[in-house]
């Protein structure tokens, strides 16, 4: 295993034409279609940058910007902007194109957390990430302290230590009804 590795030896695009079979019952093309490509898109670019069978561990935000339409070409792209240890996390962009004007969309994009696996299902390490502009060190700090908001959030909410009188008087003012007994 390469002990670090250049952003662009993994990066990975597919594109792909949107048929009346990928649709919703609104007309528009299903988010859980898009959702299962960007998984797709994630699981290639990991495992391309690991050299390992890679599984999903999380999944960071996904916004859907715009719709796609049925006959519009999507197009996914990935690429490794943070490692650790044995993980990695993958940014998916998500575009749509209309093929008789040209116009595209930028639809969605997300962050998916992938782990690589060894032949004995254990985590396995990972190459680190060889970052060679602004852009790449911007990435790589934000997945950095993304997932650090992350372990922070969980820790604050966890169940065994959160107290919710410290909480009562802030969601006043929210859609809720508290009736503790």
């Amino acid at each position: 295993m390469e002990k670090y590795k250049n952003v662009k030896e993994s990066r990975v695009s597919i594109t792909e034409l949107m048929l009346p079979s990928h649709s919703n019952f609104g007309g528009k093309v299903h988010g859980g279609y898009i959702l299962n490509l960007m998984d797709q898109i994630a699981f290639a670019c990991a495992s391309k940058h690991s050299q390992q069978y890679c599984v999903t561990a999380s999944v960071n935000r996904v916004n859907f910007l715009n719709p796609i339409e049925v006959g519009e070409l999507v197009t996914l792209k990935a690429s490794i902007n943070y490692t650790g240890r044995t993980s990695m996390v993958v940014g998916v962009r998500v575009e749509s194109e209309n093929i008789t004007t040209g116009k595209k969309k930028h639809c969605n994009s997300s962050y998916f957390t992938m782990v690589a696996k060894g032949d004995d299902g254990k985590n396995v390490p990972v190459p680190g990430l060889i970052i060679s502009d602004d852009q790449g060190v911007r990435r790589f700090a934000r997945s950095k302290y993304r997932k650090l908001e992350a372990q922070e959030r969980d820790t604050k909410f966890e169940s065994k230590t959160f107290n919710p009188q410290a909480y009562i008087k802030e969601l006043e003012n929210e859609n809720i009804k508290i009736d503790l007994k």
